[in-house]
């Protein structure tokens, strides 16, 4: 009998849409952690949610991205000074004072406005991003982590972007600067003091702030496979191929290598596991064989108690 030998992890480099950890690494400047330890420290990869029973995240029940902000910037140990709000003359003051002091950390944006991207042109409820490097009163030079570095786009568009009315969550107009180094961390470290946070989010435990029906962890991924049986439409599909399956794959990925270099060598196959899940899916939702994708969302179900379980043994054996 021919035995297959279990497929080590590999860690993942290269595109995809990490768009706010990729905007603090260059906030950071030289002596930034990678942007996956700064994912890692976010949170996103521990858990899964459908929110409302209909919107898919690979990323935890109740969360969004400026839920993590906070935690990852103590973690790895810088701050940074958070202004949002008002109306869009005041915000564009605000933001033509700061770039007197450097770049700008500028989301969350809707992604539909920011016109230098192909086939955007109108809102498409898509949260982004950006670092704003300069602007006048006709366009905003910026690095769109994207993949558009030194991209200028019109101040009428931009603004449009910041307003980020069609986003599900944040405020208007938010930028964060003042960004200060108060303690050298090294990535280990940094890693370490975000497991916490990571068991809390996989617990799903506190109070969350969700949608009616919204389904968290393994019942999330059971309600998506349940859904794309009975038809997974247009924009289901879209969201899932273009967006959610690129980034929950490389959340994993990035989770099961920061999890081996600190020493949690189980929950670090368990994630390694859940990224081949994640990531197998690409093929079968972009051809239309939506049977295999519900199979492989079954399988992923049983990971999430799984991984919370050998993050809580390590976390005992470490301490």
């Amino acid at each position: 009998m021919v035995t297959q030998k279990a497929l080590a992890h590999v860690t993942y480099t290269g595109s995809g849409p990490y768009c706010y950890a990729n905007s603090f690494a260059m906030m950071f400047g030289a002596g930034s952690p990678s942007p996956a330890v700064i994912e890692f420290a976010t949170g996103s990869p521990f858990g899964m949610q459908l929110i409302g029973g209909t919107l898919p995240f690979f990323d935890p029940y109740g969360w969004d991205p400026e839920a993590g902000f906070d935690d990852a910037l103590a973690a790895l140990g810088w701050t940074s000074t958070v202004t949002k709000g008002g109306d869009a003359d005041e915000a564009l003051a605000r933001l033509k004072s700061s770039l007197s002091d450097g770049p700008v950390w500028i989301g969350p944006l809707e992604m539909g406005h920011l016109r230098h991207q192909p086939e955007m042109a109108g809102p498409i409820g898509a949260d982004h991003y950006v670092v704003v490097l300069e602007v006048n009163d006709e366009r905003v030079l910026m690095h769109d982590p994207q993949g558009y570095p030194y991209v200028s786009l019109p101040l009428s568009d931009f603004m449009t972007a910041w307003r980020a009315e069609t986003l599900s969550y944040g405020e208007p107009y938010t930028m964060r600067t003042g960004f200060t180094r108060l303690a050298e961390v090294s990535e280990a470290d940094a890693i370490r003091a975000s497991i916490p946070a990571a068991i809390r989010w996989l617990s799903m435990e506190g109070d969350h702030s969700t949608p009616a029906d919204t389904l968290g962890n393994g019942e999330a991924a059971e309600g998506l496979a349940a859904l794309i049986e009975s038809g997974c439409d247009r924009e289901l599909r879209g969201h899932l191929i273009y967006f959610a399956v690129r980034v929950g794959a490389r959340r994993a990925a990035d989770a099961a290598t920061c999890l081996a270099r600190v020493g949690y060598a189980e929950a670090a196959q368990i994630a390694a596991e859940r990224a081949r899940i994640i990531g197998s899916m690409q093929h079968p939702l972009v051809t239309g064989d939506d049977a295999a994708a519900a199979a492989l969302l079954r399988a992923l179900a049983p990971t999430y108690s799984r991984l919370l379980a050998a993050l809580e043994s390590g976390s005992r054996a470490q301490a």
